[in-house]
């Protein structure tokens, strides 16, 4: 009985990165009409997505908590990109 709940909850976790993959896709291409800002927030957005994905699967078998932090905290670092760097180089 375990072994097949554990198989049957490796079988979710290889569907929900393979559903995640296109999403990513989806996000970035439709960054051709956006702001420099939006396009880096959408895309840090995707990127901590994908990310968070993988280690929510790895750390706590949810990549649907992983995918929403690694999300939030991605798009918020792109958002925040032109600050940070405009604070390391001194200006």
């Amino acid at each position: 009985m375990m072994k097949k709940k554990v198989q049957m909850m490796e079988h979710r976790s290889r569907r929900s990165g393979w559903l995640i993959i296109p999403l990513c896709v989806l996000a970035l291409s439709g960054c051709a009409n956006m702001s420099p800002t939006g396009q880096r927030a959408l895309s840090g957005g995707a990127i901590g997505a994908a990310g968070g994905a993988v280690l929510g699967t790895v750390a706590a078998g949810n990549p649907a908590v992983g995918a929403a932090v690694g999300g939030a905290v991605g798009a918020g670092v792109g958002a925040a990109l032109p600050n940070i760097e405009r604070t390391l180089n001194g200006n």
